[in-house]
């Protein structure tokens, strides 16, 4: 049996790689999952009650129990119980808990939508899965519970439930800045869901069901372009704004895409009973209103493991066992295959993350008790999901189709690329500033999430200018930003290969996960570090960090700690300061700061369990300090520092005769390696330094010099380093890596000069031969960035030639005579023979990227749901010439330039009789008219069977307006 073999694998040690999950496994999978999570479950349970306990909802975890004594081949020695005492702890837990609910008449829980109403419908959902074995009172209270929940919602309209205190939908208005209202409204239609599965439709439910639902992704501007209808309801009437134009969430005031996954969370949860019932599913569940733009912002920030990387969030990060029902939801009820393959992803690394301690659990890196109950309930809801809707076959090759670069805006703060080697962001909300990368969607190998700095300066930007790429118009997928700080500039870039380039105004930190998850690919418990200097193997901590410093003795009375670099979140605390073994103990100790309970000799109080800490609004200052009064003048050599999660990342010690002046003694960290030019990080990634200074490594933690800094997936570093770096005017850095020329304008003021480039790549723009490569002649406005794809490859050209590249297609040569071969970077070859006179050469085949075509590659609507008759306008602006959009009767169709741009819009039409049609525009999407100035654009139409599609919608214009 599977997991009679997988119990052995885990015993003997030999599960060491992640197994791959197939469709067919992936019940059994989570299956014994639940059994495995039975043990922490059993702690829930309480002896004395009789029950599982109330706090933290604990007595969740009977849904999960009611799967495993309902389906499968249950087995004890896995789930740590019996299965019959596990049937006797569930059912008297649904007993008690039935009747102790508000609805019911008990005073214990339940009603209040925030949270009961989620851990409600879990526990709906179990006692209908036991309900042959409930007694006929414990039935009447859960049909009770299921009833009164729904009158009780539907009486409250769109206002606020008075027992949830601040958590509100805002009416049907909604918002999207700081915390969407998505999850709240979700909230509100999954409090509906079990009444109207179980017991039909009352008295405004089923409207009020899809009211919320409707509107959980409502986006105006988009939703007043699709008159389709929604279980009979036009998505036109949606009111509620819960997401960013750019269909981003937020939530706890950044980016959040475990927020942005509530939609499906809500949905697979809301599904399940009605599956179960027997009863059809609300149309608003499998056509949901901009569901499939909201998934792409999900999948433009996926990583390997099937969840979302999460660059500022934190106590929400690798909670894999919660973050399994929207992927079940979409890979079974919306049949999605990305869905899927990202489902199997995740279910595949499982067990794996299960059996890391503390064993047993499923969300183990967050701060929320609540979270565990909720994930094996998440969990079992998944495995009912598998059971009534098989899932779809995955994708082969989910990276390259899920990638994209899409700039979501200063308000949100990320410019992201997803590419088929790896994932990258520009984050710019203030106070999650970084340059998150993660090479090969390993979000196991650089830290990333929350407040963790990465590269850039982690202080708040003050200006933003930002380029996206796209394949579709330039030719390629890339981005590039160019960011202002109070006190400089820093520069980012990505390219369609996974590489990263950035321009440091001063040096930057990558901060490396380090730990032994058995069977979890990457995570042995070391990384190795090889750079020109050599090689070194840093191995991972199982515990609290402790610190043993010594250095050439000295006489002091004084010793103390001074922070350098705290822990991004929790800045400093210490169990223990230790002098010369124990000459510290017992004596006076002063701090900084500290934090109350947590006062400075705690740590020097010889007791392992106490500590000192900061205090909490000292948390982010770098020079925190501790000190300890030796009491007289004493010979001292040697401090040992035990530290708590808040562990510094950098600190002196220093030593002093009179507590007033001091002599920095010893430094932490030393380098584990120093090293110039390149640095391989674990054979996964690698960084190269176009500067004189090293990068370092210290402990987990990678120090990169100011300056031209490269990421790449995989690469020859060393060769790479060996590479000439371009030569570039005062203010301007640039970066041919990859063959791309990335140029930043580090100034306020526009550049004009010469970069001088190695090798004879050509690039859109003017550039000179010499005998070793080209000059490039730039003009770069103040504080921007650009890329440049090399379109051309000019071997065997003399110094002299001047190239003009016009475009992707088309170079002007002048200087002959001479001949040599230019080469297109599609790989088609031409053999030039140039006289005294220029020649311009068109290369066959080629496209003249960058295309003056603002609407290529847009978001369109209607998007998601179509209206019948209607195909995807997202065909009149793919810059494909066998695809176009057939409107259906009337039909309608609105392009998102992104920005407002003065406009003119051509249209392309495929044969047959053109349908009547007007163009109309609007800066808001919500007011059109005729305008030469717009962001929307639209192309209303008289279509009828038997006119034309249109082929392509084209805006040019020329730079932003406003």
């Amino acid at each position: 049996m599977l997991m009679n073999r997988r119990q052995f694998l885990y015993a003997t040690g030999l599960l060491t790689l992640a197994p791959s999950i197939s469709l067919a496994q992936l019940k059994d999978t989570y299956y014994e999952v639940l059994l495995r999570h039975t043990r922490w479950a059993e702690t829930q349970y309480d002896p004395v009650a009789g029950r599982y306990r109330r706090t933290d909802f604990g007595f969740a975890v009977v849904l999960g129990n009611a799967v495993l004594l309902t389906r499968g081949n249950y087995d004890a020695a896995l789930a740590g119980i019996e299965k019959d005492v596990l049937r006797q702890h569930t059912l008297a837990t649904i007993k008690h808990f039935a009747a102790s609910n508000v609805l019911a008449g008990g005073t214990e829980w339940g009603k209040t939508l925030f949270w009961d109403t989620t851990f409600q419908s879990y526990f709906v959902l179990a006692a209908r899965l036991l309900w042959p074995d409930l007694d006929a009172a414990t039935r009447a209270d859960v049909e009770t519970i299921a009833r009164g929940q729904a009158d009780y919602t539907t009486s409250l309209g769109t206002g606020n439930d008075p027992r949830s205190g601040g958590w509100t939908p805002n009416g049907l208005t909604g918002g999207y800045r700081g915390d969407t209202k998505l999850e709240e409204m979700g909230v509100y239609a999954q409090s509906l869901a079990p009444g109207l599965a179980w017991h039909g439709d009352g008295p405004g439910w089923r409207e009020a069901f899809g009211r919320w639902s409707r509107n959980e992704a409502g986006l105006p501007a988009a939703d007043l372009a699709n008159p389709s209808t929604v279980d009979g309801v036009p998505i036109s009437a949606n009111t509620a704004a819960n997401l960013h134009d750019t269909f981003i969430v937020e939530n706890h005031g950044s980016f959040g895409p475990h927020y942005q996954s509530e939609l499906w969370r809500t949905s697979g949860r809301n599904a399940v009973h009605f599956l179960l019932a027997g009863r059809p599913l609300p149309e608003v569940l499998t056509k949901q209103p901009n569901g499939e733009l909201l998934w792409r912002t999900i999948l433009a920030t996926m990583s390997d493991a099937g969840e979302p990387l999460m660059p500022m969030v934190d106590d929400r990060e690798h909670l894999y066992g919660r973050d399994v029902i929207p992927l079940a939801f979409r890979s079974t009820v919306l049949r999605d295959p990305m869905a899927a393959f990202a489902e199997a992803a995740l279910a595949s690394r499982l067990l794996a993350y299960q059996a890391h301690p503390p064993v047993y659990r499923l969300a183990k890196f967050s701060g929320e008790a609540k979270y565990e109950p909720e994930a094996r309930a998440e969990l079992a809801i998944s495995y009912l999901l598998h059971e009534l809707r098989p899932p779809v076959t995955p994708v082969p090759d989910f990276f390259a189709r899920a990638a994209i670069t899409i700039d979501h805006g200063a308000d949100p703060g990320l410019l992201t690329h997803q590419s088929a080697a790896a994932w990258a962001g520009t984050v710019t909300k203030p106070g999650f500033t970084k340059f998150a990368w993660q090479p090969a969607h390993d979000d196991w190998l650089f830290k990333i999430s929350g407040t963790t700095p990465m590269l850039l300066p982690p202080a708040t930007v003050t200006k933003r200018n930002a380029v996206v790429h796209q394949q579709v118009r330039d030719g390629f997928d890339g981005t590039a930003s160019l960011l202002a700080f109070a006190d400089g500039f820093a520069g980012t870039a990505t390219l369609p290969t996974g590489t990263i380039v950035c321009a440091l105004p001063r040096p930057g930190r990558v901060d490396v996960h380090n730990l032994a998850m058995t069977g979890m690919p990457g995570l042995t418990g070391s990384r190795t570090y090889t750079g020109a200097s050599g090689r070194v193997t840093v191995r991972a901590r199982e515990a609290f960090r402790v610190d043993e410093l010594t250095f050439p003795a000295t006489t002091a009375r004084h010793v103390r700690m001074v922070g350098v670099r705290p822990h991004p979140t929790y800045g400093y605390s210490l169990f223990d300061f230790d002098v010369e073994g124990d000459l510290a103990r017992g004596k006076p100790t002063t701090a900084s700061s500290f934090d109350t309970g947590m006062e400075p000799g705690k740590a020097t109080d010889g007791n392992p369990a106490t500590r000192w800490a900061v205090a909490r609004a000292e948390r982010g200052r770098a020079d925190s300090w501790l000190a300890v009064d030796l009491g007289a003048a004493t010979t001292v050599s040697r401090v040992r520092l035990r530290w708590e999660t808040a562990a510094a990342g950098a600190y002196r010690v220093e030593t002093s005769m009179d507590g007033a002046g001091w002599t920095t003694v010893a430094e932490h960290p030393r380098p584990d390696l120093s090293t110039a030019g390149w640095l391989d990080v674990d054979g996964r990634a690698g960084f190269v330094a176009r500067a004189a200074d090293p990068i370092t490594v210290h402990g987990d933690t990678i120090s990169v010099p100011s300056g031209i800094v490269e990421g790449y997936v995989r690469a020859d570093l060393r060769a790479v380093a060996a590479n000439p770096a371009p030569q570039c005017p005062p203010s301007v850095q640039a970066s041919t890596a990859d063959g791309f020329l990335t140029l930043f304008n580090l100034s306020n003021a526009d550049v004009t000069g010469t970069v001088r480039l190695h090798g004879t790549r050509l690039y859109r723009g003017t550039q000179l031969t010499t005998t070793n490569g080209t000059g490039y002649a730039l003009t770069l406005p103040a504080a921007t960035a650009r890329i440049e794809p090399p379109w051309f490859t000019a071997r065997h050209i003399p110094a002299g030639i001047t190239a003009i590249v016009h475009d992707g297609r088309r170079v002007t040569f002048r200087g002959g005579p001479a001949r040599f071969t230019l080469t297109h970077r599609d790989g088609t070859t031409m053999s030039i023979v140039l006289g005294q006179a220029e020649r311009t050469v068109t290369m066959p085949q080629a496209k003249p990227f960058p295309l003056n075509d603002l609407a290529l590659g847009r978001v369109t609507f209607p998007n998601s749901v179509l209206p019948p008759g209607m195909t995807d306008p997202a065909a009149a602006v793919d810059g494909r010439q066998n695809t176009s959009w057939t409107p259906g009767r009337d039909g309608r169709m609105v392009v998102d330039l992104g920005s407002v741009y003065g406009i003119r819009v051509g249209l392309k039409w495929t044969d047959g009789p053109v349908p009547p049609h007007t163009i109309t525009c609007s800066t808001d999407g919500k007011t059109y008219g005729q305008a030469t100035v717009a962001r929307y654009v639209a192309v209303s139409t008289g279509w009828r069977p038997g006119h034309a599609s249109l082929r392509s919608l084209s805006v040019t214009g020329g730079d932003p307006v406003g």
